[in-house]
């Protein structure tokens, strides 16, 4: 015996007809599958990482993670899509920065730097993700803020380069403040 008060399969069917058909015209429905696709683990055929994506240049890279997810920014060469070379990776929430990276990146991928938290520095190389590190060489400790050090001055002469005084001393000042660390 059919149903009568509108329920049932076909009023389900149909209402979920009716659902794709506005969920279509969602203009929103294209921003979120794209940040879906911005911190996809198993972008370039690497399970292993978080990728990211920068909102202005859309240069993917996978950022270290005592950056901590969220809207990130990459300083420096995109070459073939990927953050590749010296520079700074920076978390922003809204007009607040956040942490920033300082170092060289390899085909979007971190393989020396350090991590300024604000509140101190986690070293990082290219043989872990930075979590959960007691120890770390001291060899590598002194390369990986020099590494910084060249990057944050590299990201000054950029500023320097666009007429921002203001902030190509702050990075040439960050650069100093990560020299003094290996000393």
């Amino acid at each position: 015996m059919p149903m009568t008060d509108g329920t049932g399969p076909k009023r389900e069917v149909s209402d979920l007809v009716t659902l794709s058909d506005k969920i279509k015209n969602l203009p929103c429905v294209t921003g979120i599958a794209l940040m879906t696709v911005s911190i996809s683990p198993a972008f370039a055929g690497s399970a292993d990482h978080l990728w990211s994506e920068d909102p202005m240049t859309r240069c993917k890279f996978a950022a270290p993670a005592s950056l901590t997810n969220g809207p990130t920014f990459w300083t420096g060469t995109c070459v073939d899509g990927k953050a590749t070379g010296t520079g700074m990776l920076r978390r922003r929430d809204g007009n607040r920065a956040g942490p920033a990276f300082f170092g060289q990146m390899k085909d979007g991928l971190p393989q020396i730097g350090v991590v300024d938290l604000g509140d101190g520095y986690q070293v990082v190389t290219s043989s872990d993700n930075d979590a959960d590190r007691t120890e770390i060489e001291p060899q590598a400790r002194i390369d990986a803020f020099r590494t910084a050090a060249g990057a944050a001055r590299q990201v000054g002469a950029k500023y320097a380069a666009e007429k921002n005084t203001a902030a190509s001393q702050h990075y040439d000042a960050i650069a100093k403040t990560l020299e003094l660390q290996v000393e």
